[in-house]
């Protein structure tokens, strides 16, 4: 996720009004955007799937995607969960051209849903309305614009857990609009406030905007390591020859 781009301050002639405008199955949203960060529930898992789908997309994975919605249902939401923020744990980011009602306390997720308001520099079209609108709740005109995966993970460097921080990704419609600093905020207060002791994560070196991005947001790089994966083939091998590991380990 790219951060907000430099735009032209508004004049104090030019009002910032929230108007939202339907044509051919879209909705334009201009002025003012509403958002709710909060916890993806089992009613999420089509827009889960197809928010999966498009980040392989975008980094030309596509042929590695092998998730379905079933598969990513017992991935997400298992019958006896692991405490909250300890198994994979997804963030969704709603968007609205018309204000969500005020979360209460708490919620049955454990985790009280993020309001925020954004005022737009340029109008924002949701092109895709059936297919990402939001089930959350009773309100029609919710679509779910981006998400961040992340679950606890453990090193013999500290004593307790912190945060893999697996990815980040919004749908084009909602890129270069600071979203992507709210929702990365949000996990990183997650974290913070849960005593959780770091946020850690792949960094793409190749994408700048995403790079900078992440310093920006007080990622610290390290040059020094090196990102290793075992996988595919030379993992499979590994069962396929447990016999002859062993032998060779005597």
């Amino acid at each position: 996720m790219a951060p907000t781009p430099q735009q032209p301050t508004p004049s104090p002639s030019e009002s910032i009004t929230t108007d939202a405008s339907s044509e051919n199955n879209n909705v334009t949203i201009t002025g003012k955007i509403y958002t709710r960060v909060r916890l993806a529930t089992k009613f999420d898992l089509s827009h889960i799937y197809q928010l999966f789908y498009q980040i392989h997309e975008y980094h030309n994975y596509t042929h590695l995607y092998k998730a379905t919605e079933s598969s990513l249902e017992g991935l997400l939401f298992k019958e006896n969960p692991l405490p909250l923020f300890y198994g994979p744990s997804i963030l969704l980011l709603e968007v609205s051209p018309t204000p969500f009602n005020e979360p209460k306390n708490a919620t049955n997720e454990g985790f009280k849903p993020v309001l925020t308001t954004f005022d737009l520099k340029f109008p924002v079209v949701e092109g895709e309305v059936e297919e990402f609108r939001s089930k959350y709740d009773d309100k029609c005109d919710a679509y779910i614009a981006g998400y961040a995966f992340f679950y606890a993970n453990y090193s013999c460097f500290n004593d307790k857990p912190g945060f893999y921080f697996e990815s980040l990704y919004f749908r084009e419609s909602y890129r270069k609009l600071g979203m992507g600093k709210l929702l990365f905020g949000t996990v990183s207060s997650i974290a913070a406030d849960n005593g959780f002791v770091s946020v850690d994560g792949i960094i793409a070196v190749w994408n700048k905007k995403s790079y900078d991005f992440y310093i920006n947001m007080g990622v610290e790089v390290f040059d020094e390591f090196r990102y290793g994966k075992l996988h595919g083939e030379n993992l499979q091998k590994y069962a396929d020859n447990k016999g002859k590991i062993e032998e060779e380990s005597c």
